[in-house]
């Protein structure tokens, strides 16, 4: 008698939909106040999901989602760092 795994479901703070955790990138605030992409998903600290996909950056950036989820100020690397991993993640599809 295999069980089957429970898969984590996660939703990403722009578009709403929930989703399986290894579908999302999570954005992580230490206590310190550093913000960083967290590709594990296991760094300590107010963690953010967000869908891999660029419109959902988009969105999170224009409309400060990210800002407001985490309390902090988001620094535009951080922004420029989701856009990289996507198109990294693109290409390694194709």
């Amino acid at each position: 008698m295999n069980r089957q795994k429970k898969v984590p479901m996660r939703r990403c703070i722009a578009t709403g939909e929930m989703k399986p955790k290894k579908e999302l990138v999570r954005i992580v605030r230490s206590k310190e106040g550093e913000v960083s992409v967290d590709l594990t998903g296991k760094k300590s600290g107010r963690g953010a999901y967000l869908s891999r996909e660029k419109e959902a950056v988009l969105l999170a950036k224009k409309k400060n989602i990210l800002s407001n989820q985490l309390q902090v100020q988001i620094e535009d690397s951080i922004y420029e760092e989701l856009f990289e991993l996507i198109e990294k993640e693109k290409r390694q599809s194709k």
